[in-house]
Order: structure tokens, then C-alpha cells, then sequence
């Protein structure tokens, strides 16, 4: 929190000093950096060790399809509430795009030419497959590391006895790793300080203005999302969703500050194993739903869609509102590790309903603003989803009453 303010009144006194800027962009980027550094090794680890403890393909199958239609269920809902709100608030018919300043979103049209040559939905399935896992560990591709660990898992539980030796070993990697994490959460203030600073200074409050409502709304319907959809969700399976969020509020914050969720990653696996979820499942579920269960990103997207479609005066039929959906149902998956994933998503999906893609650059410049809240509910979703499937599989066994609701503890590990 005391970076987040420092870097709030470093913006201001900065405001469009170019080397402040620079230097804080570098401070901020070096921060994340560092997380991510760790965050690979820390899914081998852990997800290898957990499916070699798991040791049983039946279950990890079961457990696989209850994670996948969990995220795909969740995920649509937060599409149609995009929509919905929307629908009931018009943002874009109170914005004149000639008033505008046009961002550069180049970088994110390279990425998308990329995503869609590769074949979109259907060529990320063939890349889950990896040729060769040391160039996949290289770039940092999630889904065909899950793919080997999951194999590497199993053939490691096949060994039995000299298994172990591997299991002690990843176990012991895992130990170092969330060590380091713990060492770099350190230095959370000064890397929350330079890029919340970098942001303000290079924007200024003033370019906030214009775009007030859609941003505004954005942060209304995350509110909503988590409110009453995840809310309601954990409410289901009896937990309590607003211990769980102070449980992992640090977390929570350090997403905002930094606008990445993956830079979460590592310590909000370290938590929700020390909650009361089960290692295995937490190893699963986590990294798999940075591909399949960005929440806040599906909702930004249909909302931000349908804001450019008011924007330019398209009236888009129920059909084609239909057809976003299904078509953000696909194209908003498997997208970790993608430059700008939702503006990706977003060019490679505006096309199929007629949206000129170039309205993006309108949005681009408060895209930072927007992503704070964004990664929040991301990181919400991806927790209560892990111990929702933890619970459902009997593998959830909290310290603490207060994290089930009208329950007790049962401890199913």
C-alpha cells in the first residue's frame, strides 16, 4: 500500500518527464521480471510433483474435466454480464471518437496476425503439444509445460521407490523457489512504487477524463462479477469467499499495483496450499487457469466490444451479440504468454461482427487503468476455482472455520 501511494504522488510531480518515466518503466519492469523468473520453475515442481503424488490417471481425469468446465461456465457468464452492462448503460454513445487521442496498438496487431496464423483456437491446441519442451521452457509456453509435467508426473509415480528420489528432489526445488519468492516480495513496494508511478506520469489524470464512464463501468461490473457471481459460486459450495479474499489480499494487491497476474503466481500457490488446499490440485488448477480462466479479461472484453460497436454507431442484433459470445468463448482461451492478450483477443474477434478493429487505438492508452482491476479478478477467480475443485474433491482441509460457511473443517487429506 505505501508504494502504491508514493508511486501515486511520484506520477504526479514526474508528469511527462520523459527520463523519470524511463527510469521508473525499467525499476517496474525489472520487478516483474524477477517474479517471473521463478514462476517456471515453480509449475514443474509443483504440478510434477503433485501429479506424481496424485498417481492415478482416473482421477486427474476427473479432476481435469471438472476443472475445464468449471472455467468454461464461469468465464461465459462473465462474457454475457459484459454484455448485459453494456446494454443497460450504452458507455459508448457518450464518447465521440474524433475527441480522442489515438494509442499505438502495433505491437498487439503483430500479436494478433501471429495468434490467427498459427491457426487461433485450433493451432493452440496443436501447441500444447510440445517438439521440443526446452524451447517451450525458453518462451515461457504454459500449456505444453502443464502437457509434460503431467506426463513427466506419471511416469515419475510409475518408478515407485526410485521415483521418490525425483518427487524429494522437485519437492526440494519447490522449498528453494517459493525461498526466493519470498526474498523478492521484499522489494514489492519499490517495484509497486515505479510502475504505479510510470502509469501516472506518463498518462496523467486528465486523459482519464474522457473514457470516465467506460472505465467506471469496467470497475462496476468486476465489482458485480465477484460480488454475486463468485459470490454466489462460493456460496454453492459453502465458502467463504470474503475470508478467502483477505486471506490472499496482499496478493490481490500486489495484481493491482503491478497489472500482472502472473506475477502472482508463485505466492498465491505458496497461500492457497497453506489455506487448506490440497498441493496436487492447487499445482493443476492455478496453471491452467491463467489460460482457460481469466474472468476479468472475458468480461473486459464483450464490454469493451460492444462500448466500440455504440461507439461508432453499430447496432448490433441479438444475433451478432450471440455470436460474440460464442466466439469469445474460444478466443479468449489459451492466450497466456501472449503479448496483449486482450487486445489480441479483441482484434481477432471484432472482425466476425463487423467492429472496425481500429477503434482499439481509443482504448488503448487507458488499457493500464482498466488491467489494475482486471488482474484482480483474475486472481479471484482462479483462487475460488482451486478450492472449489479441492472441496468437490474432498481435498480441502482449512485451519480455519471461517473459510466455509454453515460448515465444519473436514479434513479430506
Amino acid at each position: 500500500m505505501i508504494g502504491l501511494v508514493l508511486g501515486i504522488g511520484l506520477g504526479v510531480v514526474f508528469y511527462k518527464h520523459t527520463t523519470a518515466i524511463t527510469a521508473m518503466n525499467n525499476i517496474g519492469t525489472m520487478f516483474i521480471d524477477l517474479i517471473e523468473m521463478i514462476m517456471i520453475p515453480i509449475v514443474i515442481s509443483c504440478l510434477t510433483v503433485g501429479i506424481a503424488s496424485m498417481g492415478n490417471v482416473k482421477k486427474l481425469g476427473r479432476v481435469g474435466i471438472k476443472t475445464l468446465v468449471y472455467f468454461e461456465v464461469i468465464t461465459t457468464i462473465a462474457i454475457i454480464l459484459g454484455l448485459l452492462i453494456a446494454n443497460i448503460f450504452h458507455p459508448g454513445t457518450f464518447v465521440d471518437l474524433k475527441s480522442l487521442q489515438a494509442g499505438d496498438i502495433s505491437a498487439y496487431v503483430k500479436s494478433a496476425k501471429s495468434y490467427n496464423s498459427g491457426g487461433g483456437i485450433w493451432g493452440t491446441v496443436m501447441d500444447m503439444v510440445p517438439t521440443n519442451i526446452f524451447s517451450s521452457l525458453s518462451t515461457g509456453d504454459i500449456m505444453p509445460i502443464i502437457l509434460f509435467c503431467i506426463l513427466f508426473g506419471f511416469g515419475t509415480a510409475s518408478l515407485g521407490e526410485k521415483g521418490q528420489i525425483i518427487i524429494d528432489f522437485l519437492n526440494a526445488v519447490s522449498q528453494v523457489m517459493f525461498k526466493i519468492t519470498n526474498w523478492i516480495m521484499h522489494l514489492a513496494p519499490i517495484g509497486v512504487c515505479a510502475l504505479i508511478g510510470a502509469t501516472i506520469a506518463k498518462m496523467g489524470i486528465s486523459a482519464l477524463l474522457p473514457l470516465g464512464y467506460f472505465i467506471g463501468l469496467c470497475y462496476l461490473g468486476f465489482f458485480i462479477f465477484v460480488v454475486i457471481i463468485l459470490g454466489a459460486t462460493a456460496r454453492i459450495y459453502k465458502i467463504n469467499l470474503f475470508y478467502l479474499l483477505k486471506y490472499i489480499k496482499n496478493e490481490l494487491l500486489l495484481g493491482f499495483s503491478t497489472g500482472s497476474s502472473e506475477a502472482v503466481m508463485p505466492q498465491l500457490m505458496e497461500r492457497l496450499t497453506n489455506y487448506g488446499a490440497d498441493r496436487s490440485i492447487v499445482s493443476l488448477v492455478i496453471p491452467t487457469g491463467y489460460s482457460f480462466n481469466l474472468d476479468g479479461a472475458a468480461l473486459y472484453e464483450s464490454l469493451a466490444a460492444l462500448f466500440l460497436a455504440q461507439a461508432y454507431n453499430i447496432n448490433l442484433s441479438i444475433t451478432q451479440q450471440i455470436t460474440l459470445v460464442l466466439v469469445l468463448m474460444l478466443t479468449s482461451k489459451g492466450t497466456a504468454g501472449v503479448a496483449g492478450a486482450c487486445f489480441v483477443v479483441l482484434l481477432a474477434t471484432m472482425s466476425t461482427i463487423g467492429i472496425p478493429a481500429s477503434g482499439l487505438a481509443f482504448i488503448a492508452g487507458i488499457d493500464r487503468i482498466v488491467d489494475m482491476a482486471r488482474c484482480v479478478v483474475n486472481i479471484t477467480g482462479n483462487s475460488l476455482a482451486t478450492i472449489v475443485i479441492a472441496k468437490s474433491e474432498g481435498e480441502f482441509a482449512p485451519d480455519d472455520e471461517k473459510a466455509l460457511v454453515g460448515g465444519t473443517v473436514v479434513t479430506g487429506r
